[in-house]
């Protein structure tokens, strides 16, 4: 027998091994309506999957956020046999089909069928038959050779290599039924077919199996899903509202970066207007941290093999880094991270405990191997540059440090017109290194550092990184997305590998404590958000072009670069546009290009030595004199708004 406390009762049963969900809500004689699955144990469970152990378990309905993988999941399914009742059923090879953050996806293989988007509606209509027709779903197990001679005679190689390669000897190999439809899964899935709630196919891309290049391209067909079709409506609404925002589409029309194929994919180049952007922003981040006492520093794009062999980096990590380089026999790697290069900083002399907290900061670009179909413009690349600091501090000074740090990293944030935050608390994980003692402290010093700010936050048990726990910042966008930007980071594991010591009051030598942290998570990345959350109309402190000046006709060009000349000397990026167009296209190439302020001059305009001013998004022409429209400018740039 097996002990399990059902919360939704606050009580605990006995039942016998094995018991489903299903059977629980039996025994308990209809006390629970519109059950869809559980969490026990935190995990997610269906009505069907055999519960072996004691432990917890919640009730799951519609009306919990966790129920969304029980229905995606399921659709998922529904999607295979819409595409095996469509294409045949041994046309059909099916890979894997997982949920995602809004929907699902599986990966397919059909003989003689490449689909196009045009495909998609009709996939959707055999789904809804298959919603409509309300198939019991059924789980249940087999050995493993039954399994794989089941999948062969059904010609599904995907299914085997999963079943050889990813599911070890010994553990359940379950499969899932609904009508004439089998396929191998874990779980979790509805109880019926017609407990679907609104979906609607989006997408079809090719997919290499299991992400390799080597292996067969396979077709991938996403799909997004909610319970009701307001939430399906308001999502879709939302993915037309980010393809204006695009931040490559919108990239390519303000030439701020390219991506070219000949210098290679996930490499961006900045060209001058994007890389305004970058350096004013690179400024305000290192004039910030000087104030805070930070140090900057600049680190080598490359080390020596011996350096990342310390690091643990090559045991750990090298699947994510560019190959070995053979210089005058010795190996290279081009740097994936910057933190052994800050942790040599800190070795580069003997360290008193007088010195603590050391704080090094760079904005150091690293490069990573990414998979091609992984890129996607500035929000996955190759190559970027990391807004890195490492705090070195003794334990009296951890809570103090973090707390800056997480405030320090609010502040900018909230300095670029972000408002809302998900902040999550990853605790320390089974696996790890590091006494019980550092992982209490810092775990502790990155708790009341959130509670401190009065932010709700959320926390991710035994999510931490074997080598210490973590804080991560998201923030919420103009159309509703969280991003993931800044991260604090406890390290415990270079400080040992490293041997990085400080000599303390006691003349002894002391493990110090290393915090790794990142606002902006990467620049690159970070103003692909900024992109999209402004739609490319940036705050006038970041605009490439802040003023454009348009004269109405050659005779007003000498005043339009005398006005030119007295806004350079003020700091302002102005241009002036003399191309021989009419002025409503020359104010509407303007607009296009996101410029935030016209000044318009004709005749009355030098006459009365004025400006005729039209800001973005006012609607309206305002007459201005010069030395007013420099010092509004020179405010809002100076105070960022």
């Amino acid at each position: 027998m097996i002990e399990i406390f059902i919360e939704d009762l606050n009580q605990k049963f006995s039942y016998p091994e094995g018991i489903t969900l299903k059977e629980i809500l039996q025994n308990l004689n209809g006390k629970f309506k519109d059950v869809v699955g559980g969490k026990f144990e935190g995990e997610i469970v269906d009505i069907h999957t055999p519960i072996r152990k004691s432990g917890s378990l919640k009730f799951l309905t519609k009306k919990d956020p966790e129920s969304l993988e029980i229905l995606r999941h399921s659709l998922a399914h529904i999607m295979a046999q819409a595409l095996k009742e469509i294409y045949g059923d041994k046309n059909v090879h099916l890979g894997v089909g997982p949920t995602t953050e809004n929907g699902f996806y599986y990966d397919v293989e059909i003989e003689g069928v490449r689909l196009t988007d045009e495909d998609l509606p009709k996939i959707e209509e055999k789904m809804k038959d298959i919603i409509k027709n309300g198939y019991t779903i059924e789980r249940y197990e087999l050995p493993r050779e039954e399994a794989v001679k089941f999948f062969e005679e059904k010609r599904e190689i995907y299914k085997i290599d999963i079943i050889k390669h990813n599911i070890p000897e010994g553990e359940p190999i379950s499969l899932y039924e609904q009508g004439n439809f089998v396929d191998l899964c874990r779980g979790p899935h509805l109880p019926s077919t017609d407990k679907a709630g609104s979906f609607k196919l989006v997408s079809v891309s090719g997919a290499y199996w299991r992400g390799k290049e080597t292996n067969p391209m396979l077709q991938r067909i996403y799909g997004v899903a909610f319970w009701t079709e307001k939430d399906l409506k308001d999502y879709l609404n939302m993915l037309e509202e980010a393809k204006k925002r695009d931040h490559r589409k919108i990239g390519k029309e303000l030439e701020l970066f390219m991506i070219d194929e000949e210098v290679g994919g996930g490499l961006a180049i900045w060209l001058p207007k994007g890389a305004i952007i970058r350096k004013e922003i690179e400024d305000a981040w290192k004039e910030e941290h000087l104030k805070r006492g930070y140090q900057l520093v600049y680190t080598p794009h490359v080390g020596k093999e011996h350096l990342w062999q310390t690091s643990g980096h090559l045991s750990f990590y090298q699947e994510n880094m560019y190959p070995r380089m053979q210089i005058e026999e010795e190996g290279y790697y081009v740097k994936p991270m910057n933190c052994p290069f800050h942790v040599e900083i800190y070795k580069s002399k003997q360290r008193s405990y007088k010195e603590l907290p050391i704080r090094l900061a760079e904005l150091g670009t690293v490069y990573r191997y990414e998979r091609s179909g992984a890129l996607h413009g500035l929000m996955r690349v190759r190559g970027f540059t990391q807004d890195d600091a490492h705090i070195i501090c003794r334990e009296d000074q951890v809570e103090d440090e973090i707390k800056e740090v997480l405030n320090f990293a609010l502040e900018t944030l909230k300095s670029y017109g972000f408002e809302e935050f998900e902040i999550y608390l990853s605790t320390r994980p089974e696996k790890s290194v590091g006494d019980d003692r550092m992982w209490e402290v810092a775990t502790q010093s990155l708790r009341k550092a959130i509670e401190s700010t009065g932010l709700d936050y959320k926390v991710d048990e035994g999510g931490g990184a074997f080598y210490g726990p973590k804080i991560d910042v998201k923030i919420k966008d103009a159309i509703g997305r969280m991003w993931q930007c800044s991260t604090i980071q406890f390290d415990f594991n270079l400080p040992e590998r490293f041997d990085m010591y400080y000599i303390g009051e006691d003349n002894q030598r002391h493990r110090p404590y290393m915090v790794h942290r990142a606002i902006f998570g990467s620049i690159e990345r970070f103003i692909g958000v900024l992109i999209e959350h402004y739609t490319g109309f940036l705050p006038v402190w970041l605009s490439p072009v802040q003023v454009k000046i348009i004269p109405i006709a050659d005779k007003h060009l000498d005043f339009a670069n005398k006005v030119k000349d007295i806004l350079l000397q003020n700091k302002v990026r102005v241009e002036v546009d003399d191309r021989s167009e009419r002025m409503n296209k020359k104010i509407r190439d303007a607009e296009l290009q996101k410029v935030p302020f016209m000044l318009v001059i004709g005749d009355k305009e030098i006459e009365n030595n004025s400006l005729s001013v039209r800001e973005k998004g006012v609607g309206k022409t305002e007459s201005m004199s010069i030395d007013n429209f420099v010092e509004k400018i020179r405010f809002l740039i100076k105070e960022k708004k």
